[in-house]
C-alpha cells in the first residue's frame, strides 16, 4: 500500500475522509487508488491496481481550482515525472480513470482489450482466407467534458481503439463515419477531425476512413442559422489524402470516398453515403443538410461499377456509414439506396444493364449509369456493414447479410436522444459499457462472418455467408 510521507494539514485529512466515504460502493472501492484522497505522496504497487502491476510514486495534489488530482510517477525514475494521471470529479463523487500522459488511452481499458483479443483469438482460425477486421463508428468527439454522452471521450475511444493496431489481430481496420457530432464552430470542428485522424491512423494496420452524415458539421449550422462553418471538401482533405496514401488502400479516384483493400480472396470497398453536392444559397447556406440527406451520386456509382467489374474471385464486403435499405428492402437514404442495392443484386446474379432514377428526384442526383457483369466468375457480395442507427442489428435480402454496428459514443441512459438499445446497456463513464468496438472475423473456409464486440455490444454473433 505504502507509506505516507506528508500532509498539508488536518484540513485536508478531514476533507480526504469525507470524499473516501463518496466513493464507497457497498463496502468496495471502485478502484483500489480510489482511496488516496489527502495530499501527499504514497508507495503504491500490484495491490494497489497499478500499470502492471509495477511500483509506483502516486502523488495527490491540488489544482490552483482546489480539484484534487492523482498522478503516477515509476518509483525507478529520478524526475518522478508522472506516466498517469486523472483527476476527481465532483459530479461523479470519485476519481476518474487513469490515462496515459504519453497515449491518452486508460491502461484498464488495455488490461481490457488485451483479454478481449485472446476472446477473439481463441474463435478465429489463423490462415488463408481468415480475414479479420477492426470496426468502430459514431465517435462524435465533441468538445464537451461529458460524462454522461457527446464528448471528449470520443477521442479517447478512438485512441483505445487504435491499441488493437499493437496486437497483431487485425488486418484491416475501419471506421463508419460520424467521427465528430458536428456540433461546433468550424475551427473547433476542423481541429477535431486532425486529432481523430492523426489517432486513427496507423503504419502497422491499413485503415479505411469513412464519412457520416455528422461530418460536414452542418449541425452547428442548423443551430445557429449562419452561413457554412465548414468549406467545401473540408472533411475530404482533411481525412482521405492519409487513407488514399497507403499502399495496400486501393482506388478508382481519390474523390468520392470509394476505395478497396484484398487479403486473399476477400475484397472490402467502401462506400461514401454522404455524397451530397455543395451548393450554397445567397446567404452562404448550404442548400443540402448532409444530417438528413443521405445520398449516393452517379459518379460515385460509376466507381463502385468499375471496382466490381474487376473482381472475379472476390467474396466481397461493402461498408459504408448509413444502410442504404432497411428491413423491409425499402430505401433508407434520401436518394439511391435502394438503387445501389439493386446494382449490388445485379453483380451477384451476373446482369446487364442501366440504372435510372425516377422524374421526382433532382437532377444532382438522378443516375445513369450502364453495367455489365455477365463474364464475372467465382465471385459475390456477401455483406454489407454499416453504422448509423446507434444499435446493433442484422437482416439479409437478396442473399445479402446486412449487419448494423452499435456506437462507439457514450450515450447515457437519460438522455432524450440515447436510442432503446443503448438505454438498455446503462452506459457509464469508465465502466467497461461506456464505449463500443469490433472486430470482425471473415472465413470463406468456414463460410461464417463471426461478429465480436468490445463494450456495449455483444459479445459474439455468427452469419454463415
Amino acid at each position: 500500500m505504502g507509506l505516507f510521507r506528508y500532509s498539508r494539514g488536518l484540513i485536508d485529512k478531514v476533507m480526504g475522509a469525507r470524499k473516501r466515504s463518496s466513493i464507497m460502493k457497498k463496502g468496495e472501492l471502485i478502484d483500489p487508488m480510489q482511496k488516496f484522497t489527502t495530499i501527499g505522496e504514497y508507495h503504491v504497487g500490484e495491490a494497489d491496481g497499478t500499470p502492471g502491476g509495477h511500483n509506483y510514486v502516486l502523488t495527490v495534489y491540488k489544482d490552483e481550482k482546489g480539484t484534487l488530482h492523482q498522478a503516477l510517477s515509476p518509483e525507478s525514475t529520478q524526475k518522478l515525472a508522472p506516466e498517469y494521471v486523472r483527476k476527481f470529479n465532483d459530479e461523479l463523487g470519485r476519481y476518474r480513470a487513469f490515462k496515459s500522459k504519453k497515449t491518452g488511452r486508460r491502461y484498464l481499458v488495455e488490461d481490457y482489450l488485451d483479454d478481449f483479443v485472446k476472446n477473439v483469438e481463441g474463435h478465429v482460425r489463423k490462415g488463408e482466407n481468415s480475414v479479420n477486421i477492426g470496426v468502430i463508428t459514431d465517435t462524435h468527439f465533441k468538445d464537451k467534458d461529458s460524462i454522461d454522452f457527446y464528448g471528449w471521450n470520443g477521442l479517447t475511444h478512438v485512441r483505445e481503439f487504435s491499441y488493437l493496431d499493437q496486437t497483431g489481430i487485425l488486418n484491416l481496420k475501419v471506421h463508419l463515419g460520424d467521427w465528430i457530432d458536428g456540433s461546433d464552430a468550424g475551427l473547433v470542428s476542423e481541429s477535431e477531425l486532425i486529432k481523430l485522424r492523426d489517432s486513427f491512423k496507423s503504419d502497422d494496420v491499413p485503415y479505411m476512413m469513412i464519412k457520416g452524415n455528422h461530418d460536414e458539421n452542418d449541425k452547428f449550422d442548423e443551430h445557429h442559422d449562419l452561413r457554412a462553418s465548414f468549406p467545401e471538401n473540408e472533411f475530404e482533405s482533411i481525412m482521405w489524402p492519409t487513407m488514399y496514401k497507403q499502399a495496400r488502400i486501393q482506388y478508382v479516384s481519390k474523390q468520392h470516398g470509394v476505395s478497396f483493400f484484398d487479403l486473399d480472396n476477400v475484397r472490402v470497398i467502401s462506400v461514401n453515403t454522404s455524397d451530397v453536392p455543395y451548393v450554397l444559397n445567397n446567404k452562404e447556406q448550404k442548400k443540402y443538410d448532409e444530417k438528413i440527406t443521405l445520398a449516393i451520386r452517379e459518379d460515385q456509382i460509376e466507381e463502385i461499377i468499375e471496382i466490381l467489374s474487376h473482381s472475379s474471385g472476390k467474396q466481397i464486403i461493402f461498408m459504408s456509414h448509413a444502410n442504404p435499405i432497411n428491413h423491409k428492402g425499402s430505401n433508407a437514404l434520401k436518394y439511391n439506396g435502394r438503387s445501389l442495392h439493386e446494382l449490388l443484386v445485379a453483380f451477384n446474379q451476373r446482369e446487364r444493364g442501366r440504372m435510372h432514377s425516377g422524374s421526382d428526384v433532382p437532377p444532382e442526383f438522378r443516375l445513369s449509369n450502364y453495367f455489365d457483369f455477365t463474364k464475372i466468375k467465382d465471385a459475390r457480395i456477401v455483406a454489407y456493414f454499416c453504422g448509423h442507427r446507434h444499435r446493433e442489428d442484422q437482416y439479409r435480402i437478396n442473399g445479402i447479410q446486412y449487419i448494423l454496428f452499435n456506437c462507439s459514443a457514450l450515450m447515457g441512459k437519460n438522455h432524450s436522444l440515447t436510442t432503446k438499445y443503448n438505454k438498455n446497456w446503462d452506459r457509464k463513464i469508465d465502466f467497461d459499457n461506456e464505449f463500443a468496438g469490433y472486430v470482425v472475423n471473415v472465413d470463406l473456409k468456414k463460410h461464417r462472418i463471426q461478429v465480436f464486440g468490445y463494450g456495449a455490444a455483444s459479445t459474439r454473433r455468427m452469419f454463415f455467408i
